[in-house]
């Protein structure tokens, strides 16, 4: 059980934004990590009504509305609360010391499961879906802005899949996608890992993981901060995010697009 200094009970969250080592070596072992207590009640407060508001004002540019979820990319580009929260210096540092490098923004995303909705993200890793090359291990911080427990859509994780890379995509919404690619993973012991709002997981862009129905009355809302090794270069491919920049293959993802707010 960690101890913090920050005055927020039931936080892994020490006074200067740092998190215990032990939480980093599990970080590393493992491919993820649930940090609790990274916002505090007021925050989670503001930021979930700011999500909502943001939702009920751009539902109908929802990327992905076919029964699994609701996905809204940059967010931080369009609503200056919610900016606050992707750009939380205390997200970027924790990340960075789990990741032992230096990071930059990649996207951020909200992700709701509406009340009911009864379906799976399948098993799933994030990474093959980027246009990046040259990058050491990406991270993802996915922030509870509602208590997430199994019912209601937390995620589970395929514990040490962080190492394993170069697969191809996988269908989010096919239970068998990741492991028809990959039979070995189907036998990994899976880790479900409930949240408080206000808790955290951090994950790295090869883990494999899922998150399961919403079976319950209440919206799933998630902030999902994304990071990038800052030395990441676009590789050429197609992106929601970098189809609109103009870039060319082996430019920088830097500049104001892509920031490092927490320097």
């Amino acid at each position: 059980m960690t101890t913090t200094t920050t005055g927020q009970p039931g936080s892994d969250v020490d006074a200067g934004g740092r998190v215990p080592d032990e939480l980093v070596e599990a970080y590393r072992e493992h491919g993820f990590v649930r940090v609790r207590g990274v916002l505090g009640p007021d925050q989670v407060r503001r930021f979930r009504a700011a999500a909502e508001a943001f939702l009920r004002a751009h539902r109908a540019q929802s990327l992905e509305r076919q029964g699994v979820f609701s996905q809204l990319v940059n967010v931080w580009q369009h609503d200056s609360t919610l900016r606050e929260l992707t750009l939380e210096p205390k997200l970027g540092r924790i990340a960075e010391q789990l990741a032992g490098f230096r990071l930059r923004l990649w996207h951020d995303q909200m992700l709701v499961k509406e009340p009911h909705n009864n379906a799976a993200t399948e098993f799933h890793q994030d990474r093959p879906y980027w246009p990046h090359a040259g990058d050491r291990l990406p991270l993802s911080a996915w922030i509870a802005l509602v208590d997430v427990p199994p019912e209601r859509g937390c995620m589970t994780f395929l514990p040490g899949t962080q190492h394993r890379t170069g697969l191809l995509p996988q269908d989010l919404h096919h239970e068998e996608d990741l492991f028809t690619m990959d039979p070995a993973l189907r036998w990994i012991p899976r880790v479900t890992v409930p949240l408080r709002a206000g808790d955290c997981t951090f994950h790295s862009g090869y883990t494999g993981h899922m998150a399961l129905p919403n079976r319950t009355g209440q919206a799933r809302f998630a902030h999902v901060t994304i990071y990038m090794d800052e030395a990441a270069r676009y590789s050429g491919g197609g992106h929601v995010v970098t189809d609109p920049l103009g870039l060319a293959a082996g430019d920088r993802l830097d500049g104001d697009s892509f920031p490092r707010p927490w320097a």
